[in-house]
């Protein structure tokens, strides 16, 4: 799982919109990339579902994670 979701620069970081992009996920509207954290690393695991290779992608660690539980929320 993606740290990012209890991160508190979720709203603003450049590697957490970059992820959601390679999820091909909606961007949501409100979403500025102004902040670049330093020290990540994204963790990609390869899945064979069928004849198709699904690519999951996950932030393992960041250097700049400041904690705020379920701010992931903020998106629904």
């Amino acid at each position: 799982m993606c740290i990012c979701i209890n991160c508190r620069h979720i709203k603003k970081c450049k590697i957490y919109k970059f992820i959601e992009e390679q999820h091909q996920g909606e961007i949501i509207k409100i979403y500025s990339s102004i902040f670049c954290p330093s020290d990540t690393i994204i963790s990609v695991n390869m899945k064979k579902d069928k004849s198709n290779i699904i690519l999951d992608w996950d932030l393992k660690e960041c250097s700049s994670f400041a904690e705020k539980p379920n701010n992931w929320n903020i998106f629904q």
